[in-house]
């Protein structure tokens, strides 16, 4: 019995199910034929495929978007002693990823509505050190672009935008992978497309995809990279010490086929979310999230905040009740400054981002995928209005 089986069995509706047809089965089963399994014609194609879909330059797959991050802000110069301004509300990857180049995260706090850092919360952070800015789409709606990328400007900052939940987001109608200076786009099992585990690299600059296709593998020197092609040549250079982050064959399969059904998965999950805000959006138990009309959400994440003042418990409370209905959900994010291992190294501590906090405190966030039937759909919103209503002052 599958895991989707088993929940179905016990009446509940799974955070995430992954959207694989036997499209995406034959596409993998070719590749296992083939006989080339790790990084060959498949990823090329995915990454061509990819840079086509988004109209960017350049596509360089690698294994996860945390390996993307890494790679983008190695491409652009981050070293020791340097300092990254990063959301304090994201996941770690986004943070720890400045720490692996002996950088220093400096986190910044959130807005209230988006959840999204914007240059109200960048500029009261820059240093004569900082180097680089990693905005985060949240959820898969656009941080507004333009003032950081100006502020960016003036100070001679790059701009590398975590971009894991926001395929296929757009800003003031310019997709995103093509913004900021590099991009990192997540492909893991919960996301918007899916390859299992991997990432991508975009970006608009030669000198950037070069650096970051090579240290990408190994530091080895471009002509290198399909050395046991037929085309290829056994002899090979590591022009730089590098990493081990590149996407195999198999993983840019599954790929192709999820690539080809991107914008059928974001008309499934704007039904869903638009179906959430006509269900909870005059409740006064709740918060639904806010659209602020700055181009295309991906919803990734639908992040519901319970309003503490009208219920008789608090978020975590509502998330057990939920459980209890039959319905999965999860929480993003605990903010970064709130982990040991921040507070620890870096100095922070609770208290220092309150719009964070209170975002943390309250959200929820609600099943929300292109596998969900209608049925789903109404078990999720019939426990949150039941829980809800059971539960007001």
């Amino acid at each position: 019995m599958s895991e989707h089986e088993r929940h179905q069995s016990k009446g509940m509706v799974p955070f995430h199910r992954p959207s694989i047809g036997e499209e995406e089965i034959a596409e993998v089963v070719d590749t296992l034929r083939s006989g080339w399994l790790t990084t060959g014609p498949k990823v090329a194609r995915f990454q061509r495929e990819f840079a086509a879909a988004i109209g960017a330059r350049h596509a360089l797959a690698v294994s996860s978007a945390t390996a993307a991050l890494h790679l983008a802000l190695e491409a652009v110069g981050v070293t020791a002693g340097d300092e990254v301004i990063v959301p304090t509300y994201t996941f770690t990857a986004t943070g720890e990823i400045v720490t692996y180049l002996g950088a220093r995260p400096v986190l910044a706090d959130c807005r209230a509505d988006t959840l999204n850092i914007d240059v109200t919360t960048i500029e009261r952070h820059l240093s004569s050190r900082t180097k680089a800015i990693i905005p985060v789409n949240i959820a898969g709606q656009v941080c507004d672009m333009e003032p950081i990328l100006e502020l960016a400007r003036t100070r001679g900052l790059a701009v590398i935008e975590d971009a894991a939940h926001a395929l296929p987001a757009t800003y003031k109608g310019r997709p995103i992978g093509t913004i900021g200076d590099l991009t990192a786009f997540s492909f893991y099992a919960t996301k918007t497309i899916t390859t299992g585990e991997g990432g991508m690299v975009t970006t608009n600059r030669d000198d950037h995809a070069a650096r970051v296709k090579s240290m990408s593998l190994h530091g080895l020197s471009g002509d290198a990279w399909n050395r046991y092609a037929a085309q290829g040549r056994w002899y090979y250079e590591v022009t730089d010490f590098g990493f081990k982050y590149n996407m195999t064959d198999v993983a840019a399969a599954l790929g192709l086929q999820q690539l080809q059904r991107m914008a059928e998965f974001q008309r499934r999950r704007e039904q869903i979310a638009s179906r959430y805000g006509e269900a909870f959006g005059e409740l006064e138990t709740c918060f639904v999230p806010r659209d602020v009309g700055l181009g295309m959400h991906a919803w990734h994440l639908y992040i519901l905040e319970v309003n503490p003042p009208a219920l008789r418990i608090d978020r975590n409370d509502v998330i057990e009740r939920l459980r209890q209905r039959g319905v999965a959900t999860s929480v993003h994010f605990i903010p970064l400054h709130l982990q040991p291992v921040y507070q620890r190294v870096c100095g922070y501590r609770q208290g220092q981002f309150p719009m964070a906090e209170a975002a943390y405190a309250r959200a929820i966030s609600l099943p929300i995928y292109p596998a969900m039937t209608d049925a789903d759909v109404d078990c999720v919103i019939d426990a949150v209005r039941a829980t809800l209503r059971e539960s007001r002052r």
